[in-house]
């Protein structure tokens, strides 16, 4: 099928606002702290939000959590048999990952997946107790590489910051087809950080 000049259009534009974010998390992770990295990435994200054609809801900007240190982790990542799993989303399809290890933290754990597609990348959905009343329904994403959002590791661990907890694009509008938090990964925990129901 032959690409029209609307779709390359689109698709220049896709390629723009995936190395913004991209750049963004390099700054987030070069940050010296991690509040200033979060206040730089909610900027950020406001300006995409608000003016880049490839926004999920354009003049949207996105409402959070006051940034509480409390919710910066480092979870120790512990391998599991990878798994194929067929995970639920908004759109029609379920989406193909493999779960190849768990993040653990304190007294908890989530599953961590691989996409299989090309290239791969690791994806990281929770849900929490704040769903759906403070934020959205079907969960929130935490770490998505393929897209550019990567905390990366210290010592050894996995950073899982959940002020910068994000919802899906399907959060803002139903156009969107996004995998969502498998039961594993809904703690019954409320996690009160990062953005919060765009529908509250």
């Amino acid at each position: 099928m032959a690409i029209g000049e609307d779709s390359v259009s689109e698709a220049l534009e896709l390629l723009d606002w995936k190395r913004r974010v991209f750049a963004l998390y390099a700054e987030v992770r070069d940050a010296a702290d991690p509040a200033t990295g979060w206040q730089r990435w909610c900027a950020v994200r406001a300006a995409l939000f608000c003016d880049h054609p490839q926004s999920p809801r354009a003049g949207t900007r996105p409402a959070y959590f006051p940034y509480d240190p409390a919710w910066r982790l480092l979870a120790e990542v512990v391998p599991a048999m990878p798994e194929t799993r067929l995970v639920a989303g908004s759109g029609p399809e379920p989406v193909t990952f493999t779960r190849f290890a768990t993040a653990r933290f304190g007294d908890h754990e989530l599953e961590l997946f691989w996409l299989e597609a090309y290239g791969g990348g690791l994806f990281l959905p929770f849900r929490d107790a704040t769903s759906p009343a403070e934020t959205y329904g079907a969960g929130r994403y935490l770490l998505d590489t393929v897209k550019g959002s990567d905390l990366g590791e210290e010592g050894g661990k996995l950073v899982l910051d959940f002020n910068f907890a994000y919802n899906p694009s399907c959060a803002y509008d139903a156009k969107w087809a996004c995998p969502l938090a498998p039961p594993a990964n809904r703690l019954a925990i409320p996690i009160r950080a990062g953005e919060l129901n765009p529908a509250a």
